[in-house]
């Protein structure tokens, strides 16, 4: 090994363009081998490795080859790891297949952005030192995920770096500290502690080599041993949730409620019939139907379905009503519509309304007026959706909490955090993934809403329109999931909670001590020597 070991090999070299384009093409395989832990079988191990070698192909690099190693290794990330963005927006949103690819370009263009951002900033503190590099890394890595998720009206934390590692019972319990922030914090150590080693001189190689080993055998058994230590959940309720698998359309005739009558009569049936378990909760999706309080056949329906079931019967559904922003003065008088959780008594009284606060960008809303050509090419639902502005919690007849988080905002961390800080002892989530079709998405939606459960030490009792369907404990073991695609009911064990984790009391600290950290040690690289 040469001195200052296999890092050396990639100190520039003036005019070297061949080097400079062997260092994209690792970057940019690393990324695409990043997906892997995303899709198909989620083979972990590569969410462990593929950022040191994208932190490899960057020490020693110019400034802009170091960002665009970053930006290039996010672009084939994105591109083989949420491919059914472009098949939603050419299957259901009416775009051509090149369109879709393009919307999906622009998406990885983005966080290619934020990626080389983090290249760049590693790369300015490996002139000063590998070392300090290596420490920066995880908390650089960790602003920039945290940031993704905060961009304005389009922040889109999704597939982030820590959710592999969630996927073993064990590790996912830091989550319940830290959040998910702190597992993504934990995988880009590691992966910057390879690069740690890689650097080593003869003189210190088998120290590195060995503290690395001991990391490695470290996570190894928390992986293996940890599970076997994490608290078994007793569940004293069962909620009824039905898979309705409607399928996805664009628009609803006149005559919906009558020519689905059949399907309607299945899924009361479903809804209604006996079981050994006892539910005390129904639970309907969010669903591709025309349910509105505001149209009397769904308002009779829903009613006479909670008085027949004799509980508490929660439904995805459309509703339309004033504004509820205040600022919104130019629309005072109108009806507008909100994508909404309402809840109806046994007495068939509805007593609960939740309106999605984080709606899809141009799928439900539409972000950016300017562009509004483009968008309502998309689909004719785009810029239909107005926003909530209030994270309620609900109460059962007895006396219990619950909150409702709807389809995308699953994905959102500290705003699923606010229910449970506000008293919510149980989640539910509701959704329709029937968009994602057969892609990852559905598995990647569930394994990120998973992490919700452990976050906050909370049951979700999960109900989706075709998949998939279960309900989690507050230590993230995933109960009974329907299969994909079928019209069915299962009565998913659950209970509440009234106890508070480190994460549900104090939100994201772990995340906003990584941006201080990070800002101290990028703008120390602009201090001027004395």
């Amino acid at each position: 090994m040469p001195r200052g070991g296999w890092l050396t090999y990639l100190r520039p070299q003036p005019g070297a363009q061949v080097r400079a384009g062997l260092r994209l093409i690792i970057a940019a395989v690393s990324g695409a081998v990043l997906s892997l832990s995303f899709t198909g079988l989620y083979l972990n191990i590569y969410s462990w490795i593929c950022i040191g070698i994208l932190i490899f192909s960057l020490i020693g690099a110019r400034p802009r080859v170091a960002f665009a190693c970053g930006f290039l290794h996010a672009l084939l990330f994105v591109l083989t790891s949420v491919p059914w963005i472009a098949t939603v927006l050419s299957v259901h949103g009416g775009l051509s297949i090149a369109g879709g690819w393009g919307v999906l370009l622009l998406i990885a263009t983005a966080w290619g952005i934020h990626t080389g951002s983090f290249a760049w900033s590693v790369h300015r503190l490996s002139l000063q030192s590998i070392e300090l590099a290596c420490v920066a890394a995880p908390f650089i890595w960790v602003t920039f995920e945290f940031a993704r998720a905060h961009l304005p009206e389009i922040g889109f934390p999704w597939n982030l770096l820590g959710y592999p590692a969630a996927a073993n019972l064990g590790l996912v319990q830091l989550a319940a500290i830290t959040g998910i922030y702190g597992l993504s914090f934990s995988v880009a150590g590691f992966n910057a502690l390879l690069v740690w080693a890689g650097a080593s001189s003869k003189r210190t190689a088998r120290a590195r080599v060995t503290v690395v080993i001991t990391a490695a055998a470290i996570l190894l058994i928390a992986a293996w041993a940890g599970p076997h230590f994490v608290a078994q959940e007793q569940a004293h309720h069962f909620a009824r949730a039905v898979q309705l698998n409607f399928p996805e359309v664009d628009s609803y005739s006149a005559d919906w409620f009558h020519a689905h009558a059949q399907e309607l009569d299945e899924i009361s049936r479903l809804s209604l019939g006996p079981s050994a378990e006892k539910p005390d909760l129904l639970v309907w999706p969010e669903a591709p139907a025309p349910f509105s309080f505001q149209d009397l056949q769904f308002a009779k329906l829903a009613s006479v379905l909670a008085i027949r079931f004799g509980h508490p019967f929660l439904a995805g559904a459309i509703e339309w009503k004033p504004s509820v922003d205040p600022s919104d003065a130019a629309l005072h008088g109108s009806l507008l519509p909100y994508n909404s959780a309402l809840l109806f008594d046994p007495q068939g009284q509805r007593v609960f309304v939740y309106d999605k606060i984080h709606l899809v960008p141009f799928g439900e809303y539409e972000p950016f007026p300017l562009i509004h050509r483009v968008v309502t090419s998309v689909s004719s639902e785009v810029g239909g959706f107005h926003k909530g502005n209030k994270y309620v919690v609900g109460q059962f007849p007895r006396g219990n909490s619950f909150g409702v988080f709807i389809c995308y905002e699953a994905i959102f961390p500290g705003e699923v955090r606010r229910f449970a800080a506000r008293g919510a002892q149980l989640f539910i989530n509701i959704s329709n993934d029937g968009w994602f079709g057969r892609s990852a998405a559905a598995e990647q939606h569930l394994r990120m809403a998973r992490v919700r459960a452990v976050e906050n030490r909370r049951w979700i009792v999960r109900s989706t329109n075709n998949g998939f369907t279960a309900s989690i404990d507050p230590y993230g073991r995933i109960f009974q999931p329907l299969p994909r695609d079928v019209r069915a009911a299962a009565d998913l064990p659950y209970d509440f909670r009234l106890d508070e984790t480190i994460y549900t009391r104090f939100g994201d600290w772990f995340a906003w001590l990584c941006v201080l950290v990070s800002v101290i040690l990028v703008a120390s690289t602009f201090r001027k020597a004395k």
